[in-house]
Order: C-alpha cells, then sequence, then structure tokens
C-alpha cells in the first residue's frame, strides 16, 4: 500500500479516507488506475477533479454504509464496485455490532483488492465465472450449533465477521498458539488457495509447485488432524514461513504466499515513506537497506528480501520498545526464500500481460444478482 495525496490542496491522504482532512473535498478509490481521487459534484454524479476527462462516476452503494469508497466505472449503472461485487454474502447490517465489524472486514478486503489489481491478477467475479469466480461470504456465527469457519472452497472465501472482534481474534490466535492473526492476514491465506487452483493445478505448474511444496494429493484432513494433534515437526522454521505451513502443501503455499503479500505490500509503504535503515552500530552494513524502489514492480526477489530482512529488524526492535509483539514474528530461512521465489514468478508471469477486461468490466445485473444480505 502506498500513500496518495489530494489533487485539490496536496494534503496526504490514506487509502481509506473518504475526504480530506485539510480542505474536506470528498475522495473516491478509481480501481482501473488504483488511484484515490479528489471529487466535485456533477449532478447525482461525482468528477473527478483538475480537469479530468472522464464522465462522472458514482460511488459504490456501500459508500453510504462507510464501508467503501471506491468509485464505479464512468457513466456505469453499477451498484457495486469492482471490490463489493464480489460480495455474497454480508451480515445482517440492522445490528449495530454487525455493521462495525462488517466495516473492519470491507477494509481488509478492499485492502487485499487493491494488491489483486495491482498485480493484473484474474479477478473475475462469479456472474462472470459461476465455476471459480472469485466470491466473499461474511457470515455472523448463529446464536446456537456450530460455528461458521474461515475457509476458502473453490473460489468462495469466507470470513467470519467475529474475527473483526479484537478480543475474539486475539484469543483464537492465543488458543491455536499463532505468532499471528489479523483480518487482512486471513484474506491473503485465503486468496493464496484461490490462485493455487488457477495458476499452479490449472496453469501447468503443479509438477514444479510439487517439488518445493511437497505432494498436495496427501489426505487434507488426516494432514490437519495430525497437525492439530502432533503440532508441527520440530525443525519446522528450516522449511517453512509458519507452524501452520507444515500441515500440508496446500498450506504451506497458502502461507507463502500470504507472506509475500505481506512483505511487497509493507515494503510498498515504507517505499513511500522514503524509508532507510542504517544502523550505528552496522560496520558491516549488514543491516542496512534503502527503499526506493517499488517492490511491486521489482523482478529482483534478493532486492526485496535484501530490503525486508533490515526494514523489519529494525520495526521489530521499535515496536519492542513500545513493550508490542513483533511487527513481523517470523524467520525467512532459505528454503522459505526458495518458494517465496516460486511465489514471486508467478505473480510476475501476471504482470507482464495486459489487463484483462474481466478484471474490470462488470454489469449492475451480475452485480444485483451477488450481493446477498444474509
Amino acid at each position: 500500500m502506498r500513500l496518495f495525496q489530494c489533487q485539490a490542496c496536496r494534503n496526504i491522504v490514506y487509502f481509506e479516507n473518504n475526504a480530506c482532512e485539510r480542505c474536506h473535498h470528498r475522495l473516491g478509490f478509481v480501481p482501473e488506475t488504483q488511484q484515490l481521487f479528489a471529487l466535485e459534484p456533477s449532478g447525482e454524479a461525482w468528477a473527478l477533479l483538475q480537469g479530468q476527462t472522464d464522465t462522472p462516476r458514482r460511488f459504490c452503494a456501500n459508500a453510504c454504509r462507510e464501508a467503501c469508497n471506491w468509485l464505479t466505472p464512468p457513466g456505469s449503472d453499477a451498484l457495486y464496485c469492482l471490490a463489493c461485487q464480489h460480495n455474497h454474502i454480508i451480515p445482517d447490517l440492522s445490528y449495530a455490532a454487525h455493521l462495525s465489524a462488517w466495516r473492519r472486514v470491507e477494509s481488509a478486503k478492499h485492502r487485499l483488492i487493491y494488491s489483486l489489481l495491482r498485480w493484473k491478477l484474474p479477478l473475475s467475479n462469479r456472474g462472470l465465472d459461476p465455476h471459480h469466480g472469485l466470491e466473499f461470504n461474511f457470515p455472523a456465527d448463529p446464536p446456537v450449533g456450530a460455528k461458521v469457519m474461515t475457509g476458502h472452497d473453490n473460489g468462495v472465501i469466507t470470513v467470519v465477521i467475529i474475527e473483526a472482534d479484537d478480543v475474539e481474534r486475539e484469543k483464537r490466535r492465543s488458543q491455536m498458539h499463532e505468532p499471528y492473526r489479523t483480518l487482512l492476514g486471513h484474506f491473503r491465506h485465503e486468496v493464496g488457495h484461490h490462485y493455487w487452483d488457477l495458476l499452479v493445478r490449472d496453469d501447468g505448474k503443479l509438477d514444479a509447485c510439487r517439488l518445493l511444496f511437497g505432494d498436495d494429493s496427501q489426505d487434507y484432513q488426516a494432514a490437519l488432524e495430525r497437525h492439530y494433534t502432533e503440532g508441527p515437526p520440530a525443525n519446522w522454521q528450516e522449511q517453512f514461513v509458519s507452524a501452520y505451513a507444515s500441515t500440508h502443501p496446500w498450506e504451506d503455499f497458502a502461507e507463502t504466499w500470504a507472506h509475500y503479500l505481506h512483505i511487497v505490500d509493507t515494503l510498498e509503504m515504507a517505499s513511500s515513506f522514503g524509508m532507510k535503515v542504517k544502523p550505528k552500530l552496522d560496520d558491516t552494513g549488514a543491516q542496512a537497506a534503502e527503499i526506493n524502489f517499488d517492490p511491486y514492480t521489482s523482478n529482483d526477489l534478493q532486492q526485496i528480501i535484501g530490503a525486508w530482512l533490515p526494514f523489519v529488524f529494525a520495526m521489530n526492535s521499535v515496536n519492542r520498545a513500545m513493550g508490542q509483539g513483533d511487527l513481523y514474528p517470523f524467520i525467512i530461512a532459505p528454503a522459505v526464500v526458495q518458494k517465496l521465489d516460486f511465489v514471486h514468478k508467478l505473480f510476475h508471469k501476471q504482470l507482464q500481460k495486459p489487463i484483462l477486461g474481466v478484471c474490470l468490466s462488470w454489469g449492475a445485473e451480475r452485480a444485483k444478482e451477488k450481493q446477498e444480505q444474509g
């Protein structure tokens, strides 16, 4: 994620802002260009500021619920933006607690979609691809009965809104012995399963993937049971980015995918701030890095890792100075770097492709069909 600037007053603004704090211009995100724009009213729609020739646009229908600041295409009668047209189930918003939780879930989801757009990844919805379009379900747990589980199933990603509750999420993180658990982390992990289907299984990369991640044909449920009964292998940090990655090759890939997104998106923000690390006590320069490149477009994984390790070492130290846990409580072993390189190459193969129309075109009729409240 990067910083943005208000075109009206040059004030720095942030991805989730819907208005500039200095000049109070309304702000809207344009997914085609991945830019946040200052706006002016234009009838019942909004025009991009500073002489943009774009046809006036409308806000996503979820803007009225303060859950989205994205704009629909110019001249479109679509109700929902590119991010929200993937929603299938949202919670009952007549409950204030549901509305507050859903807004936090949407914030994380929009950050995910931003990254997918930057990578030019295939991004069709269920209306365009009924068999494997990307779809989101955000249910609330039922008052009685079995709890709903966060997960992925053939392109359908479920994130239970209770995960937006900091206390409950921390409780689950502790119970599951996880060093890290966030809404954005859930999205990045689960979408990794979706893109394993598209970019590995269905794109001729299965054999190469198995060489690094292992045989995915092994029994998944048995692997899960073994993990939760016996725990990870003693030397798991030598081969896996997280303990959960050791469960099964599918989870190893999804965890590696998620961590690559963590690293690249965090470095982009560090680059926006012009950050560099140069410890005074580092005589060799081994812990020095200047983050003056775009990690989304860097072809060199070593450049990315070479910047990430000193940067995150510094940020972990800053967090500890505030009595907080590490920003990134993980070790990246050489075997993990190899896996990250596999994912890195998948991303950059997509980055070389032109943006497909399916990524940026959608109709109101499809959006209406896919947006439900449950």
